[in-house]
């Protein structure tokens, strides 16, 4: 059957409007793929350093030069072999450094990532269904979330929506993401949609040889195991779901987090998990559930600063390696994970280090965010690696000495020299910048000097006009004025509305907000599961409960900060995960070590 072409929800009331057919919305997360996002058409370019391929042999050229053209990479050579065809004329910029595949980050509610780390966290967690109603959450985390998604300014714009996705983009680059999960926009039309922006967005790809993942799962699909099984089924791509995100207790084979891996099960001996199906966070399944995982060929996304900070434990990750379960990695989100994916790969460092004697190497936990992620998502043919035919998205550090993988890991934001996505350079130190043609926005990281590069002719317009630096000046006031935002959404929600003469048939002004499951029903759960109790069991907005959520926020809310882009701009975040008491001491007082 042929693709319908996709729409454009544009988010100013006073642009065009377009409707989706019944259709149009069920694919509405599956929309075709016109192409490659934004290659360049201009200059070819050449990139040296020690190059780390993470091809199938773990390949890692000492003097090295990547050649690249119209978004994809050419070829990779030693700098003794000459240049390919085409490139005897391009200048070769020195980077003095090494090179890698951008990092992909398979899981992160990126729309949190301007809030800063809940600390402390009040106390351990058994499940996911228990954190929400703590009254902190809604104060801290769920309350000015609703205000970012809800509030309109005076001529009726979500004012915060740009500024925010500006940010937590940014926020991704600084730490070498290049690819992550997308901020999705729900509408007052019935219309969800994923903002088009810098990063890949493994969600919404517009790439042909990448495959979109699907990480929503509709109330339909999750009513019971054969369902969900008959959805997967249908997937050319991967599933990442929220499965078993809790504990279950040493020794103990019951929980709530790991019953709602258990209701997988279809018949005995039948499981609702093929290649497909990717878990995220895993930490409640028990060592003989990742046998069953890897029986059926399903993968896991681990996150463990987000499960130590909220259960004291993560995923027994020795068990899944020891099943060969192929993992990826996501910092999960700012309120109780790391800054970065550069940071998530920190803790696991530390994890592995002192609490599995060291099960994996540096070199295993970067496959997890670049070679081992994009196989995950069906990707491996196009990205993850630095080889011919690859998208052209890597990373640059600092130095081209000692093991390479060991130095990502202990590199710190500072240490990061380029970033480029798809052949287009857009973070950097100035001089690389300039060096491959482009210039951008001034910022400092750390005290050190860089350049954004922000231009996107294919980018979603409301954020094309907005800085960074507008953004967090944005953001910023915003998060100090939260009480009186709060009551300017109750005032408009009980005002009548304005009088105005309006055609007939004109079509209902759209509506924007952020498409966020625990505050409004949007028919697609943030962090999805099947329910093993019946109907009553899944997430959502019903989580909180009633009485906290009839507290006015304009009553309830305070002023909060803006999370640091950086962990090197953040003067407080080292201390307090320091302060962590959830946190193993290896990772409380180590961490600061690798910063």
């Amino acid at each position: 059957m042929a693709k319908a072409a996709r729409r454009w929800y544009p988010l100013a009331p006073d642009k065009p409007q377009v409707v989706e057919t019944a259709a149009d919305r069920a694919r509405s997360l599956k929309a075709p793929k016109p192409g490659p996002v934004d290659p360049l058409d201009g200059a070819r370019l050449a990139l040296a350093g020690r190059v780390v391929t993470m091809d199938d042999r773990f390949t890692v050229k000492k003097n090295a030069v990547v050649y690249i053209d119209k978004g994809s990479i050419v070829a990779v050579r030693n700098r003794s072999a000459g240049s390919p065809a085409g490139f005897a004329d391009v200048a070769i910029v020195e980077t003095g450094g090494t090179i890698f595949p951008g990092l992909i980050e398979l899981h992160n509610h990126l729309s949190y990532n301007a809030l800063p780390l809940w600390s402390p966290v009040p106390q351990l967690y058994g499940d996911r269904g228990q954190w929400p109603r703590h009254p902190d959450y809604r104060r801290l985390i769920s309350g000015p979330m609703t205000v970012v998604g809800e509030y309109r300014d005076a001529r009726g714009q979500a004012a915060l929506l740009a500024p925010l996705v500006r940010y937590v983009e940014c926020k991704c680059m600084l730490g070498g993401v290049t690819t992550s999960q997308g901020i999705m926009l729900n509408s007052n039309a019935g219309v969800q949609r994923y903002y088009r922006g810098i990063l890949r967005n493994v969600e919404q790809t517009d790439d042909p040889a990448l495959s979109e993942a699907q990480a929503r799962i509709a109330d339909v699909d999750a009513k019971d195991a054969r369902s969900f099984l008959a959805r997967l089924e249908k997937e050319d791509s991967c599933y990442l779901l929220h499965l078993a995100e809790g504990i279950t207790p040493a020794n103990a084979t019951e929980s709530v987090a790991r019953k709602h891996f258990l209701a997988l099960e279809v018949a005995p001996g039948e499981w609702a998990i093929n290649d497909r199906l990717t878990a995220i966070h895993a930490a409640g399944l028990v060592p003989a559930d990742f046998k069953t995982l890897a029986r059926f060929g399903g993968s896991m996304v681990w996150s463990p600063l987000s499960n130590l900070l909220l259960y004291g434990a993560t995923a027994h990750v020795d068990a899944a390696r020891k099943a060969n379960v192929r993992i990826g990695i996501g910092s999960d989100w700012s309120p109780s994970g790391s800054k970065n994916l550069l940071g998530e790969l920190k803790v696991a460092w530390l994890y592995s280090q002192h609490l599995l004697d060291g099960l994996f190497s540096a070199r295993d936990l970067v496959a997890m965010a670049t070679r081992d992620a994009a196989a995950i998502l069906k990707w491996q043919g196009a990205l993850g690696t630095l080889e011919a035919g690859r998208r052209a998205d890597l990373l640059i550090i600092e130095g081209n000495a000692g093991d390479p993988y060991e130095a990502l890991i202990r590199a710190k934001e500072t240490s990061i020299t380029l970033v480029m996505i798809n052949g287009v350079p857009r973070y950097g130190l100035p001089a690389t910048m300039k060096a491959l043609g482009v210039e951008g926005e001034a910022l400092k990281v750390g005290g050190q000097a860089r350049k954004l590069y922000l231009e996107q002719a294919s980018g979603d317009p409301d954020v094309a006009k907005v800085s960074l630096a507008a953004a967090t000046k944005t953001l910023k006031r915003a998060f100090s004025r939260l009480p009186d935002l709060a009551r300017a959404i109750e005032k408009a929600g009980t005002s009548p509305p304005a009088k105005r003469l309006v055609a007939f048939d004109a079509p209902r002004p759209v509506v924007w907000t952020l498409a966020l499951d625990e505050i409004r029903d949007t028919g697609m759960d943030q962090r999805p599961r099947l329910p093993f109790d019946g109907p009553h069991d899944f997430t959502g907005p019903k989580l909180a409960p009633a009485a906290s959520k009839s507290t006015p926020l304009s009553t309830l809310l305070g002023a909060i900060e803006l999370d640091s882009l950086t962990v090197a701009d953040d003067a407080h975040f080292l201390a307090r995960i320091a302060a962590e008491p959830n946190l193993p001491e290896s990772i409380r007082s180590g961490l600061a070590q690798l910063y």
